[in-house]
């Protein structure tokens, strides 16, 4: 297994509010970080020493920033995996490709994991209007058409309704590759977030139960309440299948619904997650902090909770202006990403209060 101590210098594809997040948890452990993004800057940038902008597609330029740094791991999946196959043959990647090409794919992700047993909503491939309506024939007129690619936070979805909804539905991704997806009756939502050593060891932190609206994630509490609880283990246990399956090193969530027959697979990021912004003061060790450990091939942390209760609160757009108020609550942690504008339904920071 391969060893990066303290004093290395890490490389992070992404300059974003995730990037940032890791190169902070990177410092505290006194490793170095180097950013790489096609834009000039970004959150990470207050808090990274070294940023190269640069190209995905730029094969010399990744491979004179593999060569700069100890070990490449990125803050998104929405990079193309032959970027990360370049850096591969210039360092150590982790996590590896293969993760970013399920993840990518959400018909190759709900295949990947109906293979290892986990239950999903039911789904359809739809290249075409009429693959469309076929697959609303079959699957039910209450579905979410999505495209297969690309897409976060409630992009590059269109809800569906009755049969009719087809054409505008289609003409609202863009007539792209997509899926549909039949609608889940659910009580709740949760995730569950792991950390996976190079060594295969993997340790969970508690399951949040998490509220989106408009498609984004407004808030995640832990303890998740006794309907989340009670499939914890069943999620658990799909979720360490997928990251064995991968080989996988770091961070992983798995997002599913709870519902009647047993938790439901909804996706997977490859990668610290919104939803577990929470651990950075409510666990003992946070998921950045352990991302950095597991691609290090450092010990784990420990992922107990560090108070009786938690709940991360996203600050979206104009929310941002609620930071005097939330300061003047000893109980709140204010994490504000350093972006310029505030804009309808972009995450300009986060507030996590702790139940003590």
């Amino acid at each position: 297994m391969t060893t990066v101590p303290p004093g290395s210098t890490i490389g992070i594809l992404g300059g974003g509010q995730l990037g940032r997040m890791i190169a902070i948890a990177a410092a505290q452990l006194g490793y170095g970080t180097h950013i790489y993004a096609p834009e000039e800057s970004g959150p990470a940038a207050d808090v990274s020493p070294r940023w190269a902008c640069g190209a995905y597609e730029d094969a010399a330029a990744l491979a004179a920033f593999a060569d700069s740094v100890d070990v490449v791991t990125y803050e998104f999946e929405n990079i193309d995996p032959a970027a990360v196959d370049v850096l591969a043959t210039h360092g150590l990647v982790r996590p590896a490709a293969h993760a970013l090409r399920i993840a990518q794919d959400r018909l190759a992700e709900k295949r990947f994991v109906q293979d290892l047993g986990g239950l999903t909503a039911p789904f359809a491939s739809v290249e075409s209007l009429d693959d469309l309506e076929r697959a609303i024939a079959t699957i039910g007129s209450r579905a979410i058409l999505k495209t297969n690619r690309m897409g976060y936070d409630g992009k590059g979805q269109a809800r569906i309704n009755h049969p009719g909804d087809a054409a505008d539905a289609w003409n609202a991704i863009g007539r792209q590759s997509a899926i549909l997806e039949g609608f889940v009756t659910f009580a709740e939502e949760f995730s569950v977030i792991l950390v996976r050593g190079a060594d295969g060891e993997i340790r969970f932190w508690d399951c949040a139960a998490n509220v989106h609206v408009d498609g984004i994630l407004a808030t995640s509490t832990v303890p998740a309440g006794p309907q989340i609880e009670a499939q914890v283990d069943a999620a658990r246990a799909l979720a360490a299948q997928v990251a064995d399956a991968l080989d996988y090193v770091g961070v992983l969530t798995l997002e599913f619904f709870a519902s009647a027959d047993g938790p439901v697979f909804n996706e997977m990021a490859p990668r610290v997650h919104n939803s577990g912004h929470w651990t950075i003061e409510g666990a003992v060790t946070s998921q950045f902090e352990n991302h950095v450990r597991a691609i290090c091939g450092i010990p784990l942390g420990d992922t107990r909770l560090a108070a009786r209760g938690v709940e991360m609160r996203n600050l979206i757009g104009h929310q941002v202006n609620e930071w005097q108020a939330i300061l003047s609550d000893p109980a709140s942690h204010l994490h504000l990403y350093g972006k310029h504008e505030a804009r309808a339904g972009r995450k300009m920071g986060h507030v996590t209060r702790l139940i003590l």
